[in-house]
């Protein structure tokens, strides 16, 4: 599209996300201790855990809105602690994140949303600019009279899309996601899921999603894994997962919840 937005990385290249022996506190309070993951490029990699455990604080340490207090974070084989000032504008040009909410900025269209990144990391012309943000609107299924309004006038459904949209805005190559289909029912959720998984495939997108969704997991997590412990205590396929002794992974896939899900995804594969 323009050659100023996030570029494919070539075979071979650095992982997407590595974090080696994270530390993170809060005062006296330990979040993270040793916390190793390593994210694979090309896969949706979901992240469960219960509340508490740092799901959060890890996204935020990931996009640089929280310094580790320990240990090293890595995006495309940067070492965020080190990156300069040119580093950090090429790695957030390579980066979309949907925040839980979908931090929306309440005085600004849709249209003028997805297109504030462009604004901020590009050169481009004003009017080229609002030709990609409305093709990014199309891409995410919103009608084009949605780029007209603002986001008090948005269902949830359509708030969680115009977000995305705007993550999408600068073609990364990795999308970090928090909670993408919470708040939303069943159909959009589903919906929501689909959009996602196909997405991730046809623009050959890494994906860190946060997410208690069980049935999102079963949808279109390639991997997934399970902080507790103050660490990453299991990372691999469901099916992996569900052989785990750890207690917490158990309740959470093999509970009725997670069976019920189970369940519905072999129904929705025959």
């Amino acid at each position: 599209m323009t050659a100023e937005p996030g570029a494919a990385r070539a075979a071979g290249a650095p992982a997407p996300i590595k974090v080696e022996g994270l530390v993170s506190r809060f005062g006296d309070y330990v979040v993270h201790d040793g916390l190793d993951l390593e994210v694979r490029p090309g896969e949706v990699l979901g992240l469960v855990g219960g509340s508490g455990s740092g799901k959060s604080v890890l996204l935020n340490t990931l996009i640089g809105l929280k310094t580790p207090d320990g240990g090293r974070v890595s995006v495309f084989g940067r070492d965020l602690s080190k990156a300069s000032i040119a580093d950090w504008e090429e790695i957030e040009r390579s980066w979309g994140v949907l925040f839980q909410k979908g931090a929306l900025f309440s005085n600004l269209t849709v249209l003028e949303n997805v297109a504030a990144p462009l604004v901020e990391h590009t050169r481009l012309s004003l009017p080229t600019i609002d030709d990609i943000a409305t093709l990014k609107i199309a891409l995410v299924g919103l009608p084009p009279e949605a780029a007209a309004l603002k986001p008090a006038e948005l269902s949830g459904g359509m708030i969680k899309r115009a977000s995305l949209a705007r993550a999408l805005a600068m073609d990364p190559t990795l999308l970090f996601l928090d909670e993408p289909t919470s708040g939303l029912d069943p159909i959009g959720a589903a919906a929501f899921d689909e959009l996602i998984g196909g997405l991730s495939a046809s623009l050959n997108l890494t994906v860190f999603m946060i997410t208690h969704d069980l049935d999102s997991l079963h949808a279109i997590c390639d991997r997934v894994a399970v902080i507790a412990d103050k660490k990453i205590v299991a990372i691999g396929t469901i099916a992996e997962l569900e052989r785990s002794d750890h207690p917490w992974i158990k309740q959470y896939f093999l509970g009725p919840r997670g069976r019920a899900s189970a369940d519905a995804a072999v129904r929705g594969a025959r």
